[in-house]
């Protein structure tokens, strides 16, 4: 198994208030459908911020966003 790097808290901050509420979602395993409905947009909404988030968090999957942010939990107003 690779190690995750934990990511700094310079991360959370390149992230949009919108990316930010979508990273606490699918950290904790909502499928894209259901966030998109609790967030009222395009299920294909959620899926462009996935991959941004993804990108800007440096992580591959959602299982890895999850263990960085359990690792290292977003200090209160680290985003964007």
């Amino acid at each position: 198994m690779t190690a995750v790097p934990v990511p700094d808290y310079s991360l959370y901050s390149a992230l949009t208030p919108r990316e930010f509420d979508v990273m606490h979602y699918v950290a904790i395993g909502k499928p894209n459908k259901i966030i998109a409905a609790e967030l009222g947009v395009s299920q294909r909404t959620i899926e462009a911020h996935r991959a941004r988030i993804f990108q800007k968090m440096q992580v591959k999957n959602a299982v890895e966003l999850a263990r960085c942010v359990l690792q290292q939990p977003p200090k209160p107003g680290a985003h964007g």
